[in-house]
């Protein structure tokens, strides 16, 4: 495993409501990415089909008009815009972590998948606890969505929005030995100069603090807000106080907090391209390693349930139940045929014990 190598941080607005376009940009920003030498890159928050901004801006039943087709364009897991995407980080020699409105039947959740540069998607995962009005659109994730994951890169962690300020989720993420850690945002042009929690200065705080505290490298994705989305939207006059133009910020912090590359203008869409060196991470925790020699276990101590929640459990199912074999299906571009191969491989095992 290479030990410096390059990072980057997406800043760009997605084709708002547009789940092909959306991806077919994703796409070029991969191959841009890979073309400059990159080895991952991370993308902004629900970046497809693009973050649900009514529900901020109106009652609820001025946005259920935006319901069936957000519904519609968010991204299925295992289905073929979701696929395209792997395929993309095998064919550009990339990791890539990919924020998006995930679609699980009747349901969405704020997603994010981590996949390798073969192109093996090693993990699905969903914000834990939507942000106040979210909640009106997407359910929650579970204890197996706190999860760092071994990837060619290193290791890797990611989280959406605000559940970097939840101490108990950060501390999690830290105790599992994150080096390079994801943090996917929606971009910070929402109500500017009146909810200041909400701008640019809390929450790049928040992601250079992750970076300090848990001795790695943050790539803190922002998404920025386009004049086509505003249309879509209906913004123009006094709502233009509410949701403006812009609002990236993306930056990429060190294990020590500091800043590692020169930021793109708010408006402007691009790359925020930053060298690593993943030995400076020893450095950075020989000084404060929260979960390891800083930690005080016999004062406080943190109780993480990492199991997977499911509306249904099937008790003695002879085979697995189909969510979870779809689900295993998901997890690499050649997948499908891999299952077929193992299963034809059991069978004929269990035909030779026979014997």
């Amino acid at each position: 495993m290479e030990s410096t190598f390059t990072v980057a941080a997406v800043q760009a607005a997605p084709v708002f409501l547009d789940l092909e376009a959306t991806v077919d940009k994703g796409i070029d920003l991969i191959e841009q990415a890979a073309a400059r030498g990159v080895r991952l890159v991370g993308f902004p928050e629900t970046w497809i089909p693009g973050y649900p901004f009514w529900i901020w801006l109106d009652p609820p039943a001025m946005g259920m008009r935006f319901v069936g087709r957000y519904h519609g364009n968010s991204l299925e897991v295992g289905g073929p815009a979701f696929l395209r995407i792997a395929e993309a980080a095998r064919a550009n020699d990339i990791a890539v972590v990919m924020g998006y409105s995930e679609r699980a039947g009747g349901s969405l959740y704020m997603g994010q998948m981590l996949v390798d540069r073969d192109g093996r998607v090693v993990a699905t995962r969903r914000k834990l606890k939507p942000t106040h009005v979210e909640r009106s659109v997407f359910g929650e994730g579970d204890g197996s969505d706190l999860a760092v994951h071994d990837l060619d890169v290193g290791r890797v962690g990611a989280l959406c929005c605000w559940e970097h300020l939840q101490p108990l989720s950060k501390f999690a993420m830290y105790s599992q030995g994150e080096q390079l850690h994801v943090a996917s945002w929606p971009s910070f042009s929402l109500y500017t100069g009146m909810a200041y929690a909400l701008g640019p200065e809390v929450n790049l705080s928040a992601s250079q603090l992750y970076a300090a505290e848990g001795g790695c490298y943050v790539i803190a994705s922002v998404a920025t807000v386009s004049q086509a989305m505003l249309d879509e939207l209906g913004v123009s006059g006094e709502r233009e106080a509410l949701l403006g133009l812009g609002g990236g910020h993306a930056m990429v912090f060190g294990p020590d907090g500091r800043p590692l590359a020169e930021p793109l203008a708010p408006d402007a869409e691009g790359l925020v391209i930053a060298a690593v060196d993943l030995g400076a991470i020893a450095v950075a925790k020989s000084v404060t390693d929260p979960a390891g020699h800083y930690a005080r276990s016999d004062v406080t101590r943190l109780v993480l349930d990492p199991t997977r929640r499911r509306p249904v459990e099937l008790v003695g199912a002879p085979t697995p139940p189909a969510e979870e074999r779809a689900f295993k299906a998901s997890l690499d571009v050649d997948s499908a045929l891999e299952v077929e191969r193992t299963e034809a491989g059991a069978a004929e095992m269990e035909e030779t014990k026979a014997y």
